[in-house]
């Protein structure tokens, strides 16, 4: 799976970070204990911190970044030998902060003042705090960049902005009667204050930092849900003040999100929360920011205080929740990945560059940084490709792949004649894509008409749009390019029957619903032949005849697989495993498993290679379902599990299962099997596709289950590694080669999320070969025209997919039953279209 979210964590781990929260570091012999950095507890309650997830993880990080071992004892030795300036200048660098805005009113014994910080980072800006004496600022030189407010802290933040004169100076006399040191904590005097500070800010145009969330005990905790500042929120004066509400907010980090989407000078900063939360309480809380804040409002700090440690831990685990948050959004649909690099960008700099207007130029960060924002996060340009053409694909329907294609170096010509720069013309064609007929998708196997009750005809055009993030260069001819498309209506708007939007779409219910993402593996059976010419007519024969895993069948392929596995990997797919296979001329090889849009990408990109290869050596490679009738079928076996926050959730929590699933798996799985006779329809596309599913061939022709059974149609596995009894996936073994594999996808994702929806328990699993208890069971559909019947009658699939492109599905569908009812002998042909 991180292979498909490879650019983004690139991005990532190299983007410079914009700090736009932190305080100031103390000297070694301050007594401030080192220890104190883990946490926000204080006194007695600060024995209890070694015991926390978070400072026993940011320990271990801590001595990994220094070298000795994970003890807070020889850690703190450490930074007594070094130095301080030696460890800071280490943890900052290792950070890649390279500006710094300082919040100086948090007291710390012996804290270093602002200045000497730009002994470490180019940029320092100062923060002032409005609770601390801003008389004392006046005469500084150096600039103030926002200003703070811990009012939370004082007398919460239900801030009165009409609180009266009168009031505030009786709140003030309250104040000074209570003697010293004083404490401003009469709530008329703070809204007072805070009040002016606003008209100030307004007039002078400096955002404001305001803490809401945890904190130290000192801390009313009810009183800082930012929900309480709807007051200063709706106070028309202040409609136009920056506000950023601090440490993700949290426990309240939905609300915080629901603010900035209503909002619109409402920003977000995560810094505190990041690292102090545990990792689940970390990726959850920005999960929630960003569940309705836009990303151009949500900003990076490390909130930094006393040990450099603690920038460098902020800045370290930042960059991994980031990166598991938006690998998420990506996996679940929400986010392309060129946008989720984007949102990257805006996170970690740019979005503070804005928010606090710092005269900054993100490229002219110091060189000996160890990274650079920008250059590794372009996003690919069609123009900057050296190929000569660029294939848009995409597969119908019926599971044909098809391509328009771009020749670049016409198409430069032709813009240049126009007076039109080329990168111009090429951001029209990301965003506009090219011209496609209503009727692309509704082919079948057999003609480039479309079906009849597909009721998609030649009127009406899409937009055939490339998906930038798919973009690869062709490895068998480095001259060109291929890039899968969505269709869409216009920019913005997708096309109903579009076969990538489909599965995003889907996926987003599971996500949305059960917070959940499906991840899939496809096995690819395919037989490789040769062209003959016998009594004078050409004709297509087996490469080969070993028997199933044939060392002699391997050799003789051998070639072939040492340009398909790196051309694979060079379009960062991964090959698990490759074989021979039991029919004359049969290989299988395996992917392994990701996240499942990119699992169908990478499918797509798989039968080309494996086709394309093929054909370099002179063999015709074929996907068909049942290539020939007397030998045993192709099948794509689809490997299937769910996940949580990047962890698998379908193995049971221990043994005590019945069937080492969890109930999500279970239910999950129980959804597909109930759904299985429609779900053919889409799995096993072809008439053809039913002569391969037949009992005794391993190919799944009962509706049941079994675990470690490759007779049943699902099969639940237990692989090497996993915990005895335990499921950690499931196989259904009726899909093939035929079937698009984003609509395959989507059905099964469908099907499983009916079963969670309705709680659906799984019979018990069949220990035998099914053939020999057929009687008890019930028999799959045995032909296409059954799985059709099926899937019309299915409400809750055409609901999840859509009525319009389930119609046009069963509509194929039922012209290639009736196509090759009348003409059997044409299913030859279609090795040449699979």
């Amino acid at each position: 799976m991180e292979m498909e979210f490879k650019e983004l964590k690139e991005a990532i781990d190299q983007v410079e970070l914009v700090d736009a929260h932190a305080h100031n570091i103390v000297s070694l012999d301050s007594s401030f204990p080192f220890i104190g950095t883990f946490s926000e507890a204080t006194g007695d309650a600060l024995s209890f911190a070694p015991h926390s997830l978070s400072f026993k993880r940011n320990l271990k990080e801590i001595a990994q970044l220094y070298g000795p071992e994970v003890s807070l004892e020889a850690i703190e030795k450490h930074r007594q030998a070094s130095g301080l300036h030696s460890f800071t200048s280490k943890c900052f660098k290792e950070a890649g902060i390279s500006a710094l805005l300082i919040d100086d009113g948090l007291k710390l014994d012996k804290k270093h003042d602002i200045e000497w910080h730009r002994d470490f980072v180019p940029f320092v800006g100062r923060v002032l705090r409005v609770e601390t004496l801003a008389e004392q600022i006046l005469d500084e030189e150096i600039k103030i960049v926002a200003l703070k407010t811990v009012a939370a802290y004082r007398s919460g933040l239900d801030i009165d902005t009409h609180v009266t004169k009168e009031a505030a100076e009786n709140g003030l006399v309250e104040v000074l009667q209570a003697g010293k040191p004083v404490r401003i904590g009469n709530k008329s005097l703070i809204d007072y204050i805070l009040t002016l500070t606003l008209e100030v800010a307004e007039r002078h145009d400096l955002p404001l930092q305001i803490h809401t969330g945890f904190g130290d005990r000192d801390l009313d905790l009810r009183l800082a849900n930012p929900l309480h500042l709807r007051t200063l929120l709706e106070d028309k004066r202040f409609a136009k003040l920056r506000i950023v509400l601090l440490h993700a907010s949290y426990p309240f980090s939905k609300e915080a999100s629901y603010l900035s989407s209503v909002y619109p000078q409402v920003y977000l900063d995560f810094g505190l929360a990041v690292p102090k939360l545990s990792v689940h309480g970390m990726v959850s809380s920005v999960k929630e920011l960003l569940d309705l804040a836009p990303t151009k409002k949500v900003m990076f700090s490390t909130d930094g205080y006393a040990s450099p440690e603690t920038y460098y831990l902020g800045a370290k685990k930042a960059r991994e929740v980031i990166y598991l948050v938006l690998r998420d959004a990506c996996a679940s649909g929400d986010l392309s990945l060129m946008e989720a690099i984007d949102a990257a960008k805006d996170i970690f700099s740019r979005n503070s560059i804005a928010f606090y207007k710092l005269n900054l130029d993100v490229n002219s960060f110091s060189p000996q940084r160890r990274i650079s924002l920008a250059p590794q996060m372009k996003e690919p340009d069609v123009q900057e490709d050296s190929s000569s053409f660029v294939r848009i694909i995409w597969v119908d329907t019926s599971g044909q792949q098809r391509c328009r294609s771009l020749v670049t170096d016409q198409l430069s010509y032709l813009v240049a004649s126009h007076n039109v720069q080329a990168n111009r013309f090429n951001r029209s064609v990301k965003k506009n894509g090219i011209g496609l007929t209503h009727a692309s998708m509704g082919m079948p196997s057999f003609t480039d008409g479309p079906a009849e009750e597909s009721k998609l005809t030649g009127v009406g055009e899409i937009r055939l749009v490339p998906d930038l993030s798919t973009k690869r260069t062709i490895p068998w001819t480095k001259q060109e390019s291929m890039v899968l498309g969505d269709m869409l209506l216009k920019p913005g708007e997708a096309w109903e029957y579009c076969p990538r939007e489909t599965l995003r779409r889907v996926a987003k219910v599971l996500k949305d619903e059960f917070d959940l993402v499906m991840n899939a593996g496809f096995e690819n059976e395919f037989y490789l032949l040769k062209n003959v010419v016998r009594e004078g007519k050409e004709e297509y024969v087996p490469f080969d005849f070993g028997p199933y895993c044939s060392t002699s069948s391997y050799d003789a392929a051998s070639p072939l697989f040492h340009e398909i596995v790196p051309a694979l990997e060079s379009l960062n797919i991964t090959v698990e495993q490759f074989h021979a296979e039991s029919g004359k001329g049969q290989f299988e090889v395996s992917l392994g498993h990701t996240v499942a849009s990119h699992a169908a990408d990478n499918l797509v990109y798989t039968r080309e290679v494996i086709r394309s290869v093929a054909r370099k050596h002179g063999f015709l490679a074929t996907f068909v379902p049942k290539y020939d009738l007397c030998d045993i079928g192709s099948g794509s076996h689809v490997h299937l599990s769910l996940s949580k926050n990047g962890e698998n959730v379908f193995p049971a929590s221990d043994k005590s299962s019945a069937h080492g699933l969890s109930s999500i798996g279970e239910e999950f799985m129980a959804g597909v099997l109930f759904h299985l006779p429609s779900i053919l329809a889409v799995i096993a596309p072809l008439p053809n596709s039913y002569d391969r599913i037949q009992p005794n061939t391993w190919s799944g022709a009962f509706q049941c289950w079994g675990k470690e059974n490759r007779e049943a149609a699902i099969r639940t596995a237990s692989p090497p590694g996993a915990p005895e009894g335990l499921i950690t996936n499931f196989e259904i073994k009726s899909c093939d080669g035929a079937a698009n594999p984003h609509l395959s996808l989507a059905i099964i994702m469908a099907a499983g999320i009916d079963g969670l929806r309705r709680h659906l328990q799984l019979p018990e699993p069949i220990v035998t070969n099914p053939a020999d208890v057929a009687a008890t069971l019930k028999r799959l559909p045995e032909s296409l025209s059954e799985a059709v019947e099926a899937l019309e009658k299915d409400q809750v699939l055409h609901e999840l997919l859509g009525q319009k492109l389930l119609v046009a599905i069963t509509g194929v569908r039922k012209s290639e039953v009736e196509y090759y009812s009348k003409n059997p002998d044409a299913c030859k042909q279609l090795i040449h279209r699979y």
